[in-house]
């Protein structure tokens, strides 16, 4: 399965930038992004393992429940 590469601008806008067959390529490219990128344009840079695009997109696009580490 690949790995998809996405750029995430808010208001939860996905853009799909590559798709690596490898983790170490996928992740480079991630950390290259990431540095080029200003931090004010509130863009963040995900990837994700998938089988096809679509899946992809609804895994990133589904928010997820907070962490709960230990209670008060």
């Amino acid at each position: 399965m690949p790995y998809f590469v996405y750029k995430i601008s808010p208001p939860r806008q996905l853009e799909h930038l590559d798709t690596v067959d490898q983790y170490q390529r996928a992740r480079e490219l991630v950390r290259e992004r990431r540095q080029s990128e200003p931090r004010e344009t509130g863009a963040e840079y995900r990837l994700i393992f998938a089988r096809q695009q679509g899946e992809a997109e609804r895994l990133l696009s589904t928010p997820r429940d907070t962490r709960v580490i230990g209670e008060d």
